[in-house]
């Protein structure tokens, strides 16, 4: 069996990513929460969170991407998928990383 297609930490190509998507966060969630929670998996690289912080306007959800140093990161970050923060379940997905 060929795992070159089938291992953890892999985005929507054969290449492994190390960004993943976060999405159906509350809209209270911070830049700093989300760093915390991540940074149990591995070393973040970049974290950006739409829309940011300090937005003008209230928003009902935000999303999050996290690029971690070491793309096997993603496979265990998937693992959050689902689980409740604040008031919303999780959904973690890998993201290409020129996305």
């Amino acid at each position: 069996m060929n795992s070159a297609g089938f291992g953890l930490g892999l985005g929507f190509g054969l290449t492994p990513t190390a960004v993943i998507q976060v999405t159906n966060l509350s809209s209270a969630v911070t830049s700093e929460q989300m760093r915390t929670l991540f940074s149990f998996l591995g070393e973040i690289e970049e974290l950006r969170l739409y829309p940011p912080d300090n937005a003008p306007l209230a928003f009902s959800s935000k999303v999050c991407y996290v690029k971690f140093r070491d793309p096997s990161s993603v496979g265990v970050a998937q693992h959050l998928t689902n689980t409740v923060f604040i008031d919303r379940a999780l959904i973690v997905v890998p993201c290409a990383e020129d996305d």
